[in-house]
């Protein structure tokens, strides 16, 4: 299927970010991802849009990955979508029986009928050519939307948690305990908090999180009832040609009033022995995935526990990259690194099999990924973290949070990570 492109000039303010997702209401499918103008080395656009599906992908786990191939193999187009977590069943012996809330699909892509494609000055509205005679009304009636300003729930929102603390404590001694028997190294164990009977606004809450987080990898994603509202600072993995980035973040600290006070806490941050080592732990794990596809000799570390602040906490990340040979077909590329080690642990397997028994919920879409396949093969995937999850069939709100457990970890101060990573989804949600 051919594809009508034209350019026009545009300024990508707030104003007509809110004009576009206002105007994509009105189609079942939509994914809009926004870089908030972080400048990053592997960004290819400022936003892109797309929206209404020509054809699409839901499938279960079960040859979830084969399905995906066949699927980007045919279209040779344009495809948006998300991943969940659980997909790691279609990878390794695994099964999932814990709880699943939000019920979203394990794989779901689209390949859109319109695409808006921004960079800082200009938009390419790239249409198939069935409805490339919409083109200019679609631009002018975006221009002309008048946007109007939606409450993000009329009634209060009562957050539960899947978990108690108390109970949270004591996994995590569990989860110790593993660690000090030799089985993992590391494992990321995570939380759920949702709420039930909730009429959410999607879009208004969607632009209050990203008001409050600006990160690099904001996705909202509607797929029929089900909205992933996330504001990812972590990219999960990356294609353009035969180049792989993956860019891992562990480690965690909170931003300060002051910007003396902010540097104390990058420099404490910088040199803490626990957070280097969960980073590098997970910096040697991607290695590892990535050796399973790449050229001999090819993997390196570009950069290793780096920090980079963002509007809610400062992270420590890493970036690892690799080159592909050209017959190494995309999704082979994501099937053989997922799911990302950031999100699960070392060995990966045992971390994996760990976490299932120890978790309360079924992570789903959490600790997934959001992204997009290019005409061309490549890709561009982050991975689903501070992150609100609505399905509206259901009216069933969550958000999950976690982070690395390793040896030196401590139950409290790993609780009260989690609190921070979620104050943003909190605040969101009038909590």
């Amino acid at each position: 299927m051919k594809r009508y492109s034209k350019t026009f000039t545009a300024t990508l303010t707030d104003t007509l970010k809110q004009q576009l997702l206002q105007w994509a209401r009105q189609f079942d499918e939509v994914a809009w991802l926004d870089s908030n103008e972080h400048i990053q080395r592997y960004s290819n656009y400022s936003a892109i849009l797309a929206v209404d599906a020509f054809t699409a992908l839901k499938t279960d786990t079960e040859n979830a990955f084969e399905k995906l191939d066949e699927y980007q193999t045919i279209t040779k187009d344009w495809l948006f979508g998300s991943l969940s977590y659980d997909l790691k069943n279609d990878v390794e012996d695994l099964t999932s029986k814990n709880i699943d809330g939000p019920k979203f699909p394990q794989l779901y892509f689209f390949q859109p009928k319109k695409v808006f494609l921004f960079s800082k000055t200009q938009v390419t509205l790239s249409y198939l050519n069935m409805v490339d005679d919409e083109l200019q009304n679609d631009w002018d009636a975006i221009l002309a939307t008048q946007v109007t300003k939606k409450t993000i729930s009329k009634e209060p929102i009562q957050l539960q948690a899947r978990t108690s603390k108390q109970r949270y404590l004591q996994k995590v001694d569990t989860m110790l305990q593993h660690i000090n028997r030799g089985d993992i190294y590391e494992a990321n164990f995570c939380q759920e908090f949702f709420s039930t009977g909730v009429k959410l606004d999607p879009t208004a809450a969607f632009w209050k999180l990203n008001e409050l987080s600006k990160p690099p990898f904001a996705t909202f994603l509607k797929l029929e009832q089900h909205y992933i509202l996330s504001a990812s600072p972590e990219r999960y993995l990356k294609k353009e040609g035969t180049h792989i980035i993956s860019q891992p973040i562990k480690g965690t600290a909170k931003r300060a009033a002051s910007d003396d006070e902010d540097a104390a806490l990058i420099l404490q941050l910088q040199q803490d022995p626990k957070e280097r080592s969960e980073n590098i732990m997970i910096t040697d794990l991607v290695r590892n995935d990535l050796s399973r596809i790449a050229k001999k000799g090819t993997v390196a570390v570009q950069e290793l526990c780096k920090i980079y602040t963002f509007e809610q906490v400062h992270q420590m990340i890493s970036t690892i990259t690799c080159e592909v040979c050209e017959s190494v077909l995309p999704v082979e590329i994501i099937k053989k690194t997922y799911p990302m080690g950031s999100m699960t642990g070392a060995p990966k397997v045992s971390a994996m099999k760990i976490i299932e028994t120890l978790e309360d919920a079924s992570r789903g879409v959490y600790s997934g990924g959001v992204g997009y396949f290019t005409p061309k093969g490549d890709f561009d995937f982050n991975v689903v973290i501070r992150s609100i999850l609505y399905n509206a069939d259901l009216q069933y709100v969550s958000f999950s949070v976690g982070g690395a457990i390793t040896a030196k970890s401590i139950p409290e101060a790993e609780y009260q990570e989690c609190l921070l990573k979620a104050k943003a989804m909190r605040q969101v949600l009038g909590q």
